[in-house]
């Protein structure tokens, strides 16, 4: 009997001095599990490796894609690397500078006609750039108000965006052919504007083509990005200047573009960028040999290195591009930064 109360009272003391949690029904609850045969690590250590394991891939794919091959192709530019060579393009002899010199000498043939393809691309690049820009804020201000069939017409819009670039650009070639194109039916056969049916795609005539399709194409980018900054700007502060006798181009030019300023600096150099680099639009529309007023420098690069057989000297250019567009954009990022701290300021 006695061994029996000293085993009750020690039961009764370990229920007392451990924790009893009650249902709500007032039954006890089973007390926490604790997690036995399992290895932890710091959590310092796991805030620290988990991002660089997320961005690995990433850095792989492209030291793979972007950074090998941009290598390699420095290493060609200081090469003789001609037709001869292809097959072991190691063999090649050095040439150091000289295919540098041959690019940047402008009174020999090479080094004019790279001139005269810089020169067409960068008239060519500020139109399309600042057409771009200028329809697609337009636009997007436009879109801005209330109507009915808003949607529908934000969802056509962005069609020339979403198409792939070849499928648009074919089309416009059809629609450029001097007999059967849709533009000269529309100008010459229907409003008269033109004496006789244009040729576009070659001649003069070949750069306003080449214009007219990359801005159809790079506009709705724009009005994109335009259009969802415009969502940033609180809808008050053109209500008081309405009130105050603000009409809408003065709301545009004192509330509009300041507001604007960051998302423009990021769109105008992502359009400059991608616009000096556009490749697709000139080969699809004109093949592999560009009209003189159509040569933008991507394809006279392609044309030195892939038709001439001049690898070395198509790697020098191509360096001297990368120099160019590294300097420019330099250069536009220090005027920005200095222009918003002054603004902040």
């Amino acid at each position: 009997m006695s061994e029996m109360t000293s085993t009750t009272t020690d039961l009764s003391a370990e229920a007392g001095a451990r924790p009893v949690r009650k249902s709500s029904s007032g039954a006890a609850a089973p007390g926490p599990r604790r997690r036995t045969g399992r290895i932890r690590r710091p959590g310092w250590l796991r805030r620290a490796t988990l991002p660089y394991l997320l961005l690995l891939p990433a850095l792989l794919l492209e030291l793979l894609v972007h950074l090998v091959p941009m290598v390699i192709g420095i290493v060609m530019s200081f090469k003789e690397l001609t037709q001869f060579y292809i097959r072991d393009w190691g063999t090649a002899p050095w040439s150091g500078f000289d295919n540098y010199r041959m690019s940047v000498d402008f009174n020999a043939p090479v080094g004019e006609a790279l001139l005269h393809s810089f020169l067409v691309t960068v008239g060519f690049t500020l139109l399309s750039v600042g057409l771009c820009w200028l329809i697609g804020t337009v636009a997007a201000i436009y879109m801005q108000d209330t109507f009915r069939g808003r949607g529908l017409l934000r969802a056509l819009f962005l069609v020339p965006y979403a198409l792939p670039v070849y499928a648009a650009v074919i089309t416009w070639v059809f629609m450029f052919q001097h007999d059967n194109g849709l533009v000269n039916h529309v100008l010459h056969d229907q409003l008269h504007l033109t004496d006789k049916p244009s040729f576009w795609l070659i001649g003069d005539n070949s750069f306003v083509a080449l214009l007219v399709v990359s801005v159809w194409k790079g506009w709705p980018f724009a009005f994109l990005i335009v259009m969802a900054g415009l969502q940033n700007i609180p809808r008050e502060l053109y209500e008081a200047a309405a009130l105050d006798g603000a009409g809408m181009w003065q709301q545009v030019r004192r509330i509009t573009l300041p507001s604007l300023r960051p998302v423009n600096q990021v769109l105008v150099l992502v359009l400059f960028l991608w616009t000096f680099n556009d490749f697709n639009t000139p080969y699809v529309l004109f093949g592999r040999a560009a009209p003189q007023a159509a040569d933008l420098i991507s394809v006279h690069i392609y044309q030195a290195s892939f038709v001439s057989w001049n690898f070395g000297t198509g790697s020098a250019m191509s360096v001297l591009l990368l120099l160019f567009l590294l300097v420019v954009t330099g250069v536009y990022l220090a005027i920005t930064s200095r222009g918003r701290r002054t603004s902040d300021a």
